[in-house]
């Protein structure tokens, strides 16, 4: 009997001990074999727990689902700050738990299925068709295709449009988009409580993720985050960061575009990147980091002009 109560006492403690945490963090990962999954944020609200993006694997998603329970509270919202499946594939696990959750997210997956998801299938098609292809892999290629064959898993039920104060599961928080940024379009959030910002892939530690980057308009956006009075900003990927640590960021990735877009040599702007980021770039990534600074150096930075400029306009097929 005393050994009950004491459990019953504990577990009390624990979930009054997170709902008393401003924000709770389910960290993603960088994998050099795998796929990343991104940060997830859970927010608590008078109508049950905000969870700001989703991750990629079945095991992330399954963290999210296990915190809600036990917290003993129901997942009444989903903000997802951009359409990359290592931010939204878990959509779909927590929809099958939750059939009546919200969804927040811009519009711009519509035109990633058209033309950047529409190619990724081609390609995780070659890849399932290999049978050098390791099974590992082949699970979380089904996962994805399976995503962009039904999107309706992940589509938003309420598209952010532009930013404003926003009531989400009945907590105001500041929603921001950020148009053609790290995608065309953005979705971060600021809570004037907390002095929190928690911005997806406008800030990723190690390297920032330019696949379908409009890297001047990204730049644009991290002004406008600037401006907030945070003192803690959570990243789509990585530790948190302090203000200081963001202006840091935000200064290397500047001085990384700016490079790109110079005559200097290939090799300076990525040392430029690796010297400039240090900090926020551990050991076993620094190898990662340099030759995916490299990639979208020729990528992004210094491809055609139409290619530089595709993802700066709506994506068409």
């Amino acid at each position: 009997m005393r050994s009950t109560l004491t459990a019953l006492m504990l577990l009390s403690f624990a979930g009054a001990a997170a709902a008393a945490e401003p924000y709770h963090l389910i960290p993603g990962a960088v994998p050099l074999d795998s796929g990343p999954d991104g940060n997830t944020i859970v927010l608590d609200a008078p109508e049950g727990l905000i969870v700001f993006d989703t991750g990629r694997h079945p095991e992330h998603a399954q963290k999210i689902l296990d915190y809600a329970k036990v917290r003993h509270r129901p997942i009444a919202a989903i903000v997802n700050s951009h359409w990359h499946l290592d931010h939204t594939t878990g959509n779909w696990d927590i929809r099958q738990v939750y059939p009546h959750v919200a969804i927040y997210a811009s519009n711009a997956i519509e035109g990633a299925l058209a033309t950047f998801l529409k190619d990724s299938r081609a390609d995780t098609d070659k890849m399932l068709a290999d049978p050098k292809t390791p099974a590992a892999a082949r699970d979380q290629l089904m996962r994805g295709r399976a995503v962009i064959d039904h999107p309706d898993r992940i589509r938003p039920n309420h598209i952010v449009a532009k930013s404003g104060r926003m009531s989400i599961a009945g907590r105001r928080l500041d929603v921001h988009l950020a148009k053609f940024a790290a995608t065309e379009g953005d979705v971060w959030i600021y809570d004037p409580r907390t002095k929190t910002a928690i911005v997806g892939d406008l800030v990723v530690d190690i390297v920032p993720f330019m696949d379908t980057a409009c890297p001047d308009g990204w730049s644009k956006a991290l002004g406008e985050v600037a401006k907030v009075p945070f003192t803690t900003l959570i990243p789509g990927h990585g530790p948190v960061m302090t203000r200081a640590d963001f202006n840091i960021w935000r200064t290397a990735y500047d001085n990384f575009v700016d490079c790109g877009h110079s005559t200097a040599a290939k090799e300076k702007c990525v040392d430029g990147w690796s010297k400039d980021a240090a900090k926020f770039i551990d050991a076993a990534h620094r190898g990662y980091a340099k030759d995916a600074a490299a990639y979208y150096l020729d990528t992004r930075l210094r491809s055609s002009p139409e290619e530089q400029q595709k993802y700066c306009k709506p994506l068409k097929a």
